[in-house]
C-alpha cells in the first residue's frame, strides 16, 4: 500500500498464493515470487516504489535489490506487527469472513480474492490501515 500524496490515491497490489498440501510445494511466497510481484507492480504504476517491509529474509535479499534502482526499501524493526499496515488489512479481511462456514478451499480463495479486490477501490480504508500504524509517511520538507 502506498499513501496518497501528490494527487495519487493509496493503492493495494496483491498476489494470493493457495497452498494445496502438495508434499514438495512451497507453502509461502519465495524470493522469486516477491521479485515478480514487485516487477509487476512497477510495470503497473510506472513509477518509483517506496516499500516498507518487515525483515523476512526474502524481503532483504541481494537479488531483491539488484537491478531495481526504482525501489527504495525501509525496514521495520524486528517483530513489530503494530507498525505493519498489512496486519490491519488482514484483520479487516478476516472479520469479513468470520461468519462464513465454508468447506471448499476454492470457495474460500474466491471470497478472499473478492474482499481484496473490493479494498483496491477503497483508498480511504487503505489510508486507515496506514494511519493505524502511527508512522509518519509524509516526506521530509526540502532543506
Amino acid at each position: 500500500m502506498c499513501p496518497h500524496s501528490g494527487g495519487h490515491l493509496t493503492r493495494l497490489c496483491h498476489r494470493l498464493r493457495v497452498h494445496r498440501s502438495g508434499k514438495d510445494e512451497r507453502r509461502s511466497l519465495g524470493e522469486r515470487d516477491y521479485i515478480q510481484l514487485l516487477d509487476g507492480v512497477h510495470q503497473l504504476v510506472k513509477a518509483p516504489i517506496v516499500l516498507v517491509w518487515d525483515r523476512l529474509n526474502t524481503h532483504v535479499s541481494r537479488a531483491m535489490r539488484d537491478e531495481r534502482n526504482w525501489l527504495t526499501v525501509f525496514l521495520l524493526p524486528a517483530y513489530s506487527p503494530e507498525l505493519n499496515p498489512v496486519e490491519g488489512l488482514w484483520a479487516h479481511v478476516k472479520r469479513s469472513l468470520a461468519n462464513l462456514a465454508t468447506v471448499a478451499l476454492d470457495r474460500l480463495e474466491t471470497l478472499v480474492r473478492n474482499r481484496l479486490k473490493r479494498l483496491q477501490y477503497r483508498p480511504a480504508i487503505l489510508d486507515g490501515f496506514l494511519a493505524g500504524t502511527g508512522l509518519d509517511l509524509d516526506p521530509p520538507p526540502p532543506p
